[in-house]
């Protein structure tokens, strides 16, 4: 019997939340006195999970699972909680697992709980702690069924390091051209830069930067401070910026370690969707805008003043401390 963790990744490389739930999973496991085994689709350096905790990794080497598939993905999981007599699944809080999770739940028979923040308070009955209401309160849910299925918050619990001996299996899972019935036949991938799951900062801009010819200081910003750019809904309905970098409650939920937010008013989409954001700061010429209600610093003033400055003053703080 073991906790099972899936551990995604991208072109062969672990996602930065595969860190986040295999140090989840140990937590569980520890507290369940049980080993943690991981579900590793075609990813290389296995061996690195090793360091938050997981015991096992069930390697799948498959061309036809290169590329996500919900319902697939889904029927090889479930076949690897089986071989391992997992009662307990752990995967994150991502776009595709948010899609994978519910099939998942089915195929395990499993209570499914997302959007988890903390380690379990009780294991006998199952407890744990989850955000509601658009991140705006918690509520503590209790998971009945046998087999439970955990969906963990993005940036929440974070990447512990738990270092153990790890050993590394191939597993080949059952599949069927039935379970391929749906393709994804084009995938825009941003090349070289951060993505807007994964980055730690996220640079984010409205219609406040007047037009998309001025994006180019906002992309400055974050070039130096190594984050993804991001945009208010606004701004990718008029055609500015793409839709991919749309963030908010209908657009892309944002949990990074720091949200810069220039030009953006805070409609409540946006904010729900950016709650989970550790520290944000707002840059805005009106100090009546929402935002600077939910921001843990604000700057009141011009963009085109405040960001050529502070990108400056980033720039001269890194050529210090190189």
């Amino acid at each position: 019997m073991s906790v099972l963790v899936y551990t995604e990744s991208d072109n062969g490389k672990f996602k930065k939340n595969a860190w986040e739930v295999s140090s989840y999973a140990y937590e569980v496991a520890k507290q369940m006195g049980v080993a943690v085994t991981a579900v590793s689709f075609n990813a290389g350096e296995n061996e690195l999970l090793g360091a938050y905790g997981v015991s096992k990794v069930l390697d799948i080497s498959d061309d036809g699972l290169k590329t996500f598939n919900a319902k697939a993905y889904a029927k090889v999981i479930a076949q690897a909680a089986e071989k391992e007599g997992a009662k307990i699944v752990i995967v994150s809080s991502s776009t595709d697992t948010k899609y994978l999770a519910s099939l998942l739940s089915a195929e395990l028979g499993a209570g499914y709980v997302p959007n988890v923040v903390a380690a379990p308070e009780s294991t006998s009955p199952f407890v744990v702690k989850r955000t509601a209401f658009s991140n705006k309160g918690f509520a503590h849910t209790q998971i009945n069924s046998e087999t439970k299925l955990i969906g963990v918050s993005n940036n929440a619990f974070g990447a512990i390091t738990n270092k153990v001996d790890i050993k590394v299996e191939s597993f080949v899972p059952t599949t069927s051209d039935a379970l391929f019935a749906v393709k994804s036949v084009e995938i825009d991938k941003v090349v070289g830069k951060a993505t807007i799951a994964d980055a730690d900062i996220v640079v984010s801009g409205g219609r406040g930067l007047k037009g998309p010819e001025n994006w180019g200081m906002l992309e400055e910003l974050a070039d130096v401070l190594g984050a993804a750019t991001a945009c208010s809904k606004p701004v990718s309905d008029l055609g500015w910026r793409p839709h991919g970098e749309h963030v908010g409650q209908t657009g892309k939920p944002v949990a990074s370690n720091l949200y810069i937010a220039v030009g953006i008013s805070g409609a409540i989409q946006h904010l729900a969707g950016v709650s989970a954001s550790k520290v944000k700061v707002v840059i805005n010429t009106d100090p009546e805008a929402p935002f600077f209600k939910a921001a843990d610093y604000g700057i009141v003033g011009d963009a085109f003043e405040v960001l050529p400055q502070l990108t400056e003053k980033l720039k001269e703080f890194k050529a210090q401390n190189a």
